[in-house]
């Protein structure tokens, strides 16, 4: 490592150009695995939140609230399974105008008084009561507060604000709680006839809710569920394909830089060779060389989208994770390294006595 260090310094202008752009990329990939989280978390936290392990649709709904219609026969086959509580649930999307006339989006989630899905505390006590709606605390920024009224569009329905819990959102729509009854009223009006989304259950691990399902469900657990959120499986797939190309060019940049290096000090590494350095040592050389400036660059371009994500407000939905952190670094570090085996091929490949003769 000792010529590895002293080229660093000799040609530190250098080696802080491409560092700067590794760091750039990083910057770039922490910031998009931020904005990823944000994203996946904006759109299923409501449903991550809910107590529960699995989701049980009707057969071909893909997960899809929309395309799932249950009745009280699909739940009864869950009565007095051992191991397993099964809740009706509906869910939908509905628009509520408000006194003012301006309108809110809301995800409007159906549950029975006494499920183990209803947030406990008092949303638990006030669905008990008349009803009304149960809304997420980020509604409470609309100006809204318990006791005011909001007329569900459409149905032109009007319901009291009984409360408001932490609920998070899904499809990036703030949750609302109502009970089934309610729920139904809204998305079938007189012809209810006991139709509700789907039925949220919650295992203890011990049966197979597959072969106790049958063919008339199709059962998923709650995190393959996720997909069912509009919107979430091309968020996904579109971040982590900018987040590929990025580490592609990330390896094109410092293979590139690197090939060009090694060319440049030809006649160093042939000075290597004739004095008995073997073609390992001079590739350990250069590769200590390359990942020196790879780790540096990516960590403090890690650390940089770091402490710029804590000024991002609640506007854009934004969360840093350190797994997440830790997987963009590590696989820029290694895309990286990944490039910089063209160069190291060259270094192998330096014949000492055409180096040396090409120094004279």
């Amino acid at each position: 490592m000792f010529l590895a260090l002293r080229d660093l310094w000799f040609a530190r202008g250098r080696f802080a150009l491409v560092g700067s752009v590794i760091g750039l990329v990083a910057l770039m990939a922490t910031l998009l695995s931020g904005l990823a989280n944000g994203l996946v978390d904006d759109g299923i936290s409501g449903l991550r939140r809910l107590p529960m392990t699995h989701l049980a649709f009707q057969e071909g709904a893909n997960s899809t609230f929309s395309r799932s219609t249950l009745t009280s026969e699909s739940l009864a086959e869950w009565d007095g399974v051992d191991g397993a509580e099964a809740s009706p649930i509906g869910v939908s999307f509905f628009n509520a105008r408000l006194s003012d006339g301006t309108t809110i989006d809301m995800a409007l989630l159906g549950v029975r008084t006494e499920s183990f899905l209803v947030p406990p505390g008092p949303a638990r006590d006030s669905l008990d009561g008349e009803p009304g709606l149960i809304l997420s605390d980020r509604f409470k920024e609309e100006g809204l507060k318990v006791g005011d009224e909001v007329t569900v569009v459409g149905i032109d329905k009007t319901l009291p604000i009984l409360g408001f819990t932490f609920s998070g959102s899904y499809g990036h729509v703030d949750i609302a709680f109502t009970t089934l009854a309610t729920w139904q009223q809204l998305r079938f009006g007189d012809n209810a006839d006991d139709r509700f989304s789907a039925i949220a259950l919650l295992s203890d691990g011990d049966i197979d809710l597959d072969v106790l399902a049958g063919s008339s469900l199709e059962i998923d657990s709650k995190e393959i569920a996720y997909r069912g959120s509009p919107g979430f499986s091309g968020e996904t797939q579109t971040m982590s394909l900018i987040r590929t190309f990025l580490l592609v060019i990330s390896a094109l940049i410092v293979g590139a830089f690197f090939t060009v290096w090694t060319v440049q000090r030809a006649g160093e590494i042939g000075l290597l060779k004739a004095l008995g350095a073997s073609s390992s040592y001079a590739v350990r050389d250069a590769l200590g060389q390359m990942a020196i400036v790879l780790v540096l660059a990516t960590l403090l371009g890690a650390a940089l989208a770091v402490a710029l994500g804590q000024l991002v407000g609640d506007s854009v939905p934004f969360r840093l994770e350190p797994v997440s952190i830790a997987t963009s670094s590590g696989l820029l570090i290694l895309f990286g390294i990944l490039g910089c085996l063209i160069a190291v091929r060259r270094i192998a490949s330096v014949d000492p006595i055409v180096a040396l003769r090409s120094r004279v």
